[in-house]
């Protein structure tokens, strides 16, 4: 049964072919369907094998789809969370200011809480937050329109900056290239393009021929089930491999530079993805393979001082012991380790692809440099 505010529209099967004949690319991954205040995901839970809409009307539903990977990766995330605190802003019904930003506040707390690693969440919350207190004087149904704006905004930025990072990454690229990644940056993780398929995306377009690996990426799969997915639909060479296997083609010369994605940069470079990253990460500096972290700005985290402070959620053990499995796998009563994150050191990274250009060590310094840039553009508007 499905709970109050949470409705299912499940693609027709003409639907599905249609689609099939584009690809899954066509459809919005996160949107807002305002006229019913509603949250529209894909919900990634499902993919490959079906593919549903899902309209979330209440924070509870919004919550979950996030704590639950319906909707996932960072700039995916931060959409989702600007336009759930919009539903939020939009549902309250008093014209005091200060009775309105007691709830905003309240409901932008409870946002906060489903995914702390994911500094995108908190980025766009308190960007949503600071239209709020910048427009204090102003008539609550007018803050209301303003939080619209910038939830639709938000959006159009993450699209812009996923281009605008696939170029400067596929400036690094030659036609022929093998590549690999892990976890899933892709469109399923943003609004469009994604982070670190991007650079694929683009070349495919100009006829660069990529062939690309897809770590599996245990226990969620997201590399199995997304990224292959998406990369298939769009028509590149596109190979699974178990987590373990990065090794292998990398040693066979398959491998000519490695893409992730990311869901937070600290201040020196140190950077938290999908758990294995790191380890893709010392393989590829084994390998003297460029190891590259492709990284919007918003998920950099300049008061975070290094990889140690990032907050690492861990998850259910039921992930790794019986989430894929028709019978457990594991033994009953079994300890289970299952943190969904893990830091790659600076030290492994070759650089960090951000919509303001690319970052090499040392990163204390380069990363400042980025955010200058930016500062500098925003200035020039």
């Amino acid at each position: 049964m499905l709970r109050s505010g949470f409705c299912v529209a499940q693609i027709t099967e003409k639907e599905q072919k249609t689609m099939g004949e584009t690809n899954i690319m066509n459809v919005e991954t996160v949107a807002l369907d305002d006229q019913n205040s509603a949250l529209v995901i894909i919900d990634q839970t499902q993919l490959p094998y079906k593919t549903e809409l899902l309209h979330l009307k209440d924070q509870k539903s919004i919550w979950d789809a996030i704590y639950l990977l319906q909707v996932r990766g960072a700039p995916a995330i931060g959409v989702a969370a600007a336009i759930g605190i919009y539903l939020a802003a939009k549902e309250i019904q008093t014209d005091s200011f200060d009775d309105f930003y007691a709830q905003f506040k309240k409901a932008k707390e409870y946002l906060d809480s489903a995914r702390p690693t994911a500094v995108n969440l908190s980025w766009a919350l308190r960007r949503m937050e600071g239209v709020v207190l910048a427009n204090k004087e102003k008539p609550v149904g007018e803050i209301k329109t303003l939080l619209l704006e910038e939830a639709e905004e938000i959006k159009r930025e993450d699209i812009w900056v996923c281009k605008t990072i696939g170029e400067f990454g596929l400036s690094l690229l030659k036609p022929k290239m093998g590549l690999l990644t892990h976890c899933n940056a892709g469109q399923l993780a943003t609004s469009k393009y994604g982070t670190a398929t991007a650079p694929m995306y683009l070349g495919q377009e100009k006829g660069y021929d990529f062939k690309v690996f897809c770590d599996e990426t245990r226990p969620l799969l997201q590399g199995a089930r997304l990224t292959a997915y998406e990369l298939m639909s769009s028509g590149l060479d596109t190979t699974v491999i178990c987590d373990n296997m990065a090794p292998t083609v990398m040693k066979n010369g398959w491998v000519n530079a490695v893409f992730v994605g990311c869901d937070r940069v600290a201040a020196n470079g140190d950077a938290a993805n999908k758990v294995g990253t790191s380890y893709v990460a010392l393989a590829a500096k084994y390998y003297n393979i460029p190891f590259y972290v492709c990284a919007p700005t918003s998920t950099i985290d300049m008061d975070c001082e290094n990889g140690a402070k990032i907050h690492i959620e861990e998850r259910p053990a039921e992930e790794v012991t019986e989430m894929w499995y028709e019978k457990r796998m594991a033994p009953e009563g079994v300890k289970v380790f299952n943190p969904a994150f893990d830091v790659t050191d600076a030290q492994n990274i070759t650089a960090i692809i951000t919509e303001y250009g690319i970052a090499y060590p040392p990163y204390e310094q380069s990363l400042q440099e980025i955010f200058k840039k930016k500062a500098q553009a925003k200035d020039n508007k």
